[in-house]
């Protein structure tokens, strides 16, 4: 049994925009993704870091989440900033019933448990008060609130921080995810989001009493990280 973690699948089945157009690494990605994540069993928990899906809504989303429903175990999806599809967990919960797909769960102002550990996390924010408007500190606001109710959930057990956005790369952090971390105890803290280029301003490592860790597809080869073995 098994816990892991890959984000930015970017799977377009239903919609027509795949990743290959970007050649270098996303260059037949759905094959690889197939190839790495083969190492995940039923007895197994993956969590998704966002960015799964290119379609626009649910009905769209069929083939991608048919796709994701193929992976044994258990798989925990959190939002991304292309998951336009994305819609409450009741409505999710309905679509995975009417397609017969099982074991994928929403993590959103909730959290999950895995042996002794909580899964916890949102989609996270980019908010620079200076350079953003109205609306960006509303929805950065909300997403603090769902990763403090996410936290909360979690009780006195070990907490796991997943995150869509990066709180902390090369030239920007957000210091109120980062409290959060701080007065919650996490130690563990992952994100995607950051391709290409941009796999450069990653900062992993310990920092703060925090390891954090890249785990967009790319970044890993398209192979799943190993959270715990």
């Amino acid at each position: 049994m098994a816990l892991y973690a890959i984000g930015d699948l970017h799977l377009s089945l239903g919609t027509p925009k795949p990743m290959d157009v970007f050649g270098g690494a996303w260059q037949g990605y759905m094959e690889k993704l197939k190839t790495g994540l083969s190492v995940v069993t039923q007895a197994d928990t993956l969590v998704l870091l966002g960015d799964l899906s290119w379609a626009l809504d649910l009905p769209g989303a069929v083939e991608d989440f048919a796709w994701i429903d193929r992976i044994p175990g258990r798989k925990i999806l959190l939002k991304g900033n292309h998951d336009y599809w994305w819609s409450t967990a009741a409505k999710f919960d309905k679509f995975c019933q009417e397609h017969g797909f099982t074991q994928m769960y929403l993590l959103n102002n909730n959290c999950y448990f895995y042996e002794d550990y909580a899964i916890c996390g949102t989609r996270g924010w980019f908010y620079e008060e200076e350079r953003s408007g109205a609306h960006d500190q509303k929805v950065f606001r909300r997403e603090l609130l769902r990763l403090e109710a996410s936290l909360k959930a979690a009780g006195e057990a070990q907490k796991l921080v997943f995150l869509h956005y990066p709180p902390r790369y090369r030239g920007y952090t957000c210091p109120e995810i980062l409290e959060l971390l701080d007065r919650y105890q996490v130690r563990r803290c992952f994100y995607g989001h950051l391709h290409g280029g941009s796999h450069k301003l990653a900062m992993e490592g310990l920092w703060n009493g925090v390891d954090f860790r890249l785990v967009a597809s790319d970044y890993l080869n398209f192979r799943p990280y190993t959270v715990i073995l």
